[in-house]
């Protein structure tokens, strides 16, 4: 069993396990070299650019565990919307979401027709580690934030169409996040069935939110979303989300088996939130593009909150950057590695 899985568990394990969000990505020179060829749906939708992608951190640094190189947007397009991702903008949606009759358009389809190619790269990624014992985690966009892109038409600043439709048509809402959860459900269980090792579901924009307003919009499509897959799956779910601090706890209370914490919160605090769970973080991704240390400061920081604590794996808060420097990622790992056998054998 492999550290990451047996901290998911809570089982103790000889050192802090350690992955980063985005860590193959544009931070990595080989991956801008392949982008320079081929576009960001190629790149997904070619199941061998998608594991060459995925294996890319893997060599480079090993990492504890991969995740599979793809996008939450893509399953949109399956669904009916025409998604593109524009130099300089980020997603665009040409078709957005904003009536009633637009969300009876959005078809319902298996993800084994609509990412057959991401799937086939999980199977081919999951061959390529199985030896290595290295796990695949699968992935999708929470339901909640996959309905800000679909209904915004992209990234948004306030989020004012999404939230007015939330707010004054709750019936045409909760439509919309129905055949979200219907989606993202089916997606995950296909990535299980062709190998992945762990789930994590991204919730990137559920921070915009009151914490009554995740109560009553957002938290049962999650809790119904995880609900679904662990009734049809026995792997890890990780439940990740930014900006929830104020109410971790309903966050948590939505589901998974480990939660995944943003930096605005001492990881200790937030562990305290969620009811017993593994936890997942919290460096801030910022502090790798400072000096060694500052960086070293924050670790350390992270990890003496932990203290040793089974159920931690080492993350950031969020998605490494792309102009992060290749050496504060290659120290980070070394550091972690070293600092967290320590606190393992103090403990022992």
């Amino acid at each position: 069993m492999s550290l990451f899985i047996d901290a998911c568990s809570q089982r103790p394990t000889p050192r802090t396990p350690i992955w980063m969000m985005r860590q193959a990505g544009r931070y990595m020179a080989d991956y801008r070299a392949l982008r320079a060829r081929y576009s960001m749906l190629d790149c997904i939708n070619t199941p061998e650019l998608a594991a060459e992608i995925t294996l890319q951190p893997i060599e480079a640094f090993g990492f504890d565990a991969a995740i599979i190189f793809s996008d939450i947007l893509p399953p949109l397009q399956g669904m009916g919307l025409h998604l593109d991702f524009v130099k300089g903008k980020g997603p665009v949606i040409a078709n957005p979401v904003r009536s009633a009759a637009d969300i009876d358009r959005l078809t319902i389809k298996p993800a084994a027709e609509t990412m057959a190619g991401t799937l086939a790269a999980v199977t081919l990624v999951a061959n390529a580690l199985h030896s290595r014992d290295i796990p695949l985690i699968g992935f999708c966009g929470a339901p909640f934030t996959l309905a800000t892109y679909a209904i915004e038409g992209g990234s948004s600043k306030n989020h004012d169409k999404t939230k007015v439709l939330m707010m004054s048509h709750p019936a045409v809402w909760h439509q919309l996040m129905e055949k979200l959860v219907t989606v993202q459900a089916d997606y995950l269980i296909a990535q299980a069935a062709s190998g992945a090792a762990a789930l994590q579901i991204f919730d990137s924009w559920a921070g915009i939110l009151s914490r009554a307003d995740y109560i009553e919009f957002v938290q049962p499509h999650t809790r119904a979303l995880i609900d679904h897959v662990q009734a049809h799956v026995d792997l890890p779910i990780i439940n990740f989300s930014t900006g929830t601090s104020a109410y971790l706890d309903a966050v948590a209370a939505a589901g998974g088996d480990v939660i995944g914490v943003d930096w605005r919160m001492p990881i200790s605090q937030a562990w305290a939130q969620i009811d017993g769970r593994a936890i997942q973080g919290n460096l801030d991704p910022i502090a790798l593009l400072g000096s060694w240390d500052a960086l070293q400061y924050r670790i350390d920081r992270v990890l003496a909150q932990v203290d040793g604590r089974p159920g931690h794996i080492f993350n950031l808060g969020h998605g490494i950057l792309p102009h992060t420097p290749i050496e504060n990622v290659q120290r980070t790992i070394a550091y972690v590695r070293e600092k967290s056998s320590q606190s393992s054998v103090s403990l022992s």
